[in-house]
């Protein structure tokens, strides 16, 4: 009679079939991923926070006994001996990685050049790697080779209506022919779709005309205008859901005409931030299952967080299985536990499937299979203490889970060694030579791996990788940077220097000069002509240029750093990044803004002066005049910057001639500001190109003026709602303090301070705050978010929030109270005793050199931020007045114009 200690044999040792699985990485590419996504899917800047999660302290632990470190040591020392194991014999470390693997399904259409074929892990594993095709990467390849032969309707071909029902055609008649010829292909298992991470899993289930309808018409209208630029990506509805019922209808028949079925895989459930986790529960495929019961569908990564209708789908349908992937090892302990109860809820035994879902590292392999043997022999335990199993029934569902169930379903010629209470998972013959020989002469690895240093690897190697994986066709990308007088400057680097700065951790030296010159490179007494700075452009700024731009190009945002790789503090930008930094570190709040981007459009009159673009309007007004002339520009502008992922939430006309206004979305402060800085730069460029000069200039016309208003919110998970009020009025109630001073940052011009008036609902003239109130420099909107009114297109936004943020950072730490009242009323309405009973005594600066002044001896900013960054912008705001008031005022007005 077998005892509980077979049972846990057997649960340690039994061999499985990794149901789904990708390649590892190639040695010359291990450096440019990061093993911390082993335990997330989060990417980018979301991928700092790894270390204080469950999932990767408990893989910390665990990675320890991989590489045979000390219990104390720390992520840190890990990545030594990992750089040590690539240096020595790599193989030998990935066998012990694959240890009790018996056979691999793998899904080899997420990596391509970065990753080793299929086929070369069989040397690492009992038996052999069959594929998983995926459905999107065999269609967006004949797409691709298509556009190469010149047989997709591109440009002007695309109003071609015959051209595009004939390119459809010949697209979907290629597909069909390469899914049948993997189906006969014996080294194909099955078939995967991730329309989960495109479209989502509703697919309509329709007729063959009613979907080869809505397949082309998505063709057309949706994918073919961007399908270069986004390198061949499938991503719209009616074609992504013709290509899933195309496959099915395929693999339907081969199981009823010739008996061959293999199964399709479906992505369900959790994805990293471009999945829409709503349309991922599995429930929306149930037409779909219903409509093909003789296509075996496996629901893969558990669904999490949709266990238990996944666990249902799988329960009532012979031809749904579920698979219990992923969420090892990216799930805390007890939530694995959690989630492999509720898969079993009512789920039979017979249609779970294990599977790792690794990828890219030997290590995720290894952490996987240990932390699901860990769950599954405490589950299975407790069900025999329990009496819901016995012994036998429970070492049968090990079993099936671990490899009869996948062996049944893929039609797999395998099987189950024989496990012995005291024996390991044996090796096959070709394994065991391979590895006398590797023992009888070692041959180590040789990478060109190079220690780095704490600043060599500045980069986000991930979101570069993904970024230019998915728009394979970019040739330019250009690195940008704000200046101290909020002029963007630029490097253009064709992409194979791109990639390679990048990759080998550089940055691009300019002189350390070029930071105190001016928008015409006029050099003021803050040039230094010694020193070099270093431009570090982040990858998290990465995005298409607008399709109108000349060069297949992307744009990225840049920082600034020193010889020894260090944030230089000079920078506005790294300035404001520590600055929020404090605020969530220190005090649990997270700073959110959103900018509202107020332009005037103008073009050139009859005497070569700027005269508006349109003048039959007001504000919130849809005239025949705007519908005619102003929407579609305004239009193609809101499309640019969507189909670059900026999506702006409102536009519409302001109260001056030619004005309008286009409202971004609320953003992380610095993510807030380089969005603003490639929209402005959106605006401009699409304005342009219609002959119109698209300007922030604060008084362009005699006429209402133009802001660059900012919303600023406080956040916080921590804080009660009571104590962030506190913390809030605190913040504000500094800002009010040393409003004066910040408007040299905010009001950076001396034009700038022509809206500074009464009774223009631009800020008004008094330092004062109200509820509702656009008459203040400060706006309460609700609890949490105020309005920042006295900022305008002149001011570098960098500068700008870092001043206002010093102050309340010390309003903060001080615990300042707010002694000044809730303004309801126009301060200039009011009797200067009403004013003082309120606690308004201070007027707003009347120009730029008292703004200036207030500045220079406000030691608040200059410990807050960098007095040499505030001693150098004073020097330069001086210079600059200097050569403007040098102008004629006409001359001026438009020099003016031209760079804002």
């Amino acid at each position: 009679m077998a005892t509980l200690d077979d049972l846990r044999k057997v649960i340690q040792s039994c061999p499985v079939i990794d149901n789904h699985a990708h390649n590892l990485l190639l040695p010359s590419k291990q450096e440019a991923y990061d093993l911390l996504s082993a335990t997330t899917e989060a990417q980018g800047d979301a991928l700092t926070d790894t270390h204080t999660s469950l999932s990767h302290i408990r893989a910390v632990r665990q990675l320890r006994e991989l590489y045979d470190l000390d219990n104390d040591a720390q992520w840190e020392d890990l990545m030594e001996k990992r750089a040590d194991i690539l240096h020595g014999n790599f193989e030998s470390f990935l066998r012990r990685c694959f240890t009790g693997i018996h056979t691999i399904l793998m899904d080899d259409g997420l990596d391509d050049t970065t990753v080793y074929l299929y086929d070369w892990h069989d040397d690492f594993i009992l038996d052999k790697t069959l594929r998983v095709v995926r459905i999107e990467t065999v269609a967006a390849d004949i797409l691709r080779e298509m556009y190469r032969k010149g047989n997709l309707p591109i440009g002007p071909a695309l109003h071609n209506d015959d051209m595009c029902a004939e390119a459809w055609i010949t697209f979907l008649q290629a597909f069909e022919s390469a899914i049948v010829t993997e189906i006969n292909d014996p080294d194909v298992a099955g078939f995967k779709s991730v329309i989960c991470y495109r479209t989502g899993l509703d697919v309509k289930i329709a007729g063959d005309v009613q979907v080869a309808t809505s397949g082309l018409e998505a063709f057309q209208s949706a994918y073919l205008p961007d399908c270069s630029r986004k390198d061949f990506r499938i991503e719209s509805k009616g074609l992504n859901d013709s290509l899933v019922i195309s496959t099915c209808r395929l693999l339907s028949a081969a199981a009823k005409q010739d008996s061959i079925s293999k199964p399709l895989q479906f992505h369900t459930g959790l994805g990293d931030a471009d999945i829409d986790l709503l349309l991922s529960d599995p429930s929306h495929l149930q037409p779909l299952i219903t409509a093909f019961p003789d296509v075996q569908i496996i629901l893969l990564h558990t669904s999490y967080p949709y266990m238990r209708q996944a666990g249902y789908l799988a329960t009532v349908y012979k031809n749904v299985y579920l698979d219990l992937g992923e969420v090892f090892p990216q799930v805390s302990r007890n939530g694995q536990e959690t989630i492999l109860r509720q898969c079993m809820e009512i789920t039979p035994f017979s249609k779970l499937l294990f599977s790792t879902d690794a990828h890219h590292f030997g290590e995720v392999y290894w952490l996987a299979l240990k932390q699901f043997r860990q769950a599954f022999e405490k589950i299975l335990v407790d069900y025999v203490e329990n009496d819901d199993l016995s012994i036998e029934q429970a070492i049968d569902a090990a079993k099936a889970i671990y490899f009869n169930n996948a062996k049944r379903v893929y039609n797999l010629d395998v099987d189950l060694p024989e496990i012995e209470p005291s024996e390991q998972p044996r090796r096959t013959r070709a394994q065991s030579n391979r590895e006398a020989r590797i023992m009888q002469a070692p041959q180590p690895l040789q990478l060109p791996w190079r220690e780095p240093e704490a600043h060599e690897k500045p980069y986000d190697l991930d979101a570069f990788t993904k970024f230019t994986d998915q728009n394979s066709d970019l040739k330019f990308v250009y690195v940008q940077w704000l200046d101290y007088v909020a002029t963007l400057r630029a490097r253009m680097l064709p992409i194979a220097e791109f990639r390679r700065l990048v990759t080998e951790g550089e940055r691009i030296g300019i002189s350390r000069g070029n930071t105190g010159t001016l928008q015409n490179d006029h050099v003021t007494s803050a040039v230094s002509s010694t020193g070099q700075l270093y431009v570090e452009p982040d990858m998290s700024t990465l995005r298409l240029t607008h399709s109108k731009d000349p060069l297949a190009s992307a744009t990225t945002i840049a920082s600034f750093a020193n010889e020894d790789g260090r944030p230089s503090t000079c920078c506005p930008r790294n300035s404001l990044n520590m600055l929020t930094d404090r605020f969530s570190n220190d005090h649990g709040i997270d700073l959110v803004a959103g900018f509202e981007i107020e332009v005037v459009f103008l073009k050139i009159g009859t005497d070569d002066q700027y005269i508006p673009w349109t003048t039959n309007h007001a504000w919130g007004t849809f005239t025949p005049e705007q519908f005619d002339i102003a929407l579609p520009v305004l239009a193609e502008i809101a499309d640019e910057l969507a189909n670059i992922g900026i999506n702006i939430q409102q536009f519409h006309s302001e109260s001056g001639p030619g004005q309008y206004e286009f409202v971004l979305p609320p953003l992380p402060i610095l993510q807030a500001i380089d969005t603003l800085i490639q929209a402005r730069q959106v605006i401009h460029q699409i304005a342009r190109l219609h002959g119109l000069r698209a300007t922030l200039h604060p008084v362009p016309l005699n006429s209402v003026g133009s802001g660059q208003h900012v919303h600023l919110s406080l956040n916080s998970s921590t804080l009660s709602s009571e104590d962030l009020e506190k913390k809030e009025l605190s913040f504000f109630a500094a800002v009010l303090e040393h409003l004066p001073s910040i408007c040299g940052f905010l009001l950076s011009n001396t034009a700038s301070y022509a809206r500074v008036k009464d009774n223009m609902w631009t800020s008004g003239a008094w330092v004062a705050w109200g509820t509702q109130n656009r008459e203040t420099p400060l706006r309460r909107v609700k609890q949490g978010r105020w309005e920042i009114r006295c900022l305008d297109g002149f001011a570098n936004p960098y500068l700008a929030l870092s001043a206002l943020l010093a102050a309340g950072l010390d309003g903060v730490q001080e615990g300042r109270q707010m002694e000044m009242k809730d303004c309801t009323a126009n301060p200039a309405a009011l009797t200067e005793t009403q004013r003082e009973d309120l606690g308004i005594t201070t007027k707003m600066p009347v120009s730029l050199e008292e703004s200036l002044e207030e500045l220079e001896k406000d030691e608040v900013l200059k410990r807050g931020m960098n007095e040499k960054t505030i001693d150098d912008f004073i020097v330069m705001k001086r210079a600059e007045k200097e050569m403007l008031d040098g102008m004629e005022e006409k001359e001026r007005h438009a020099w003016l114009i031209e760079r804002y």
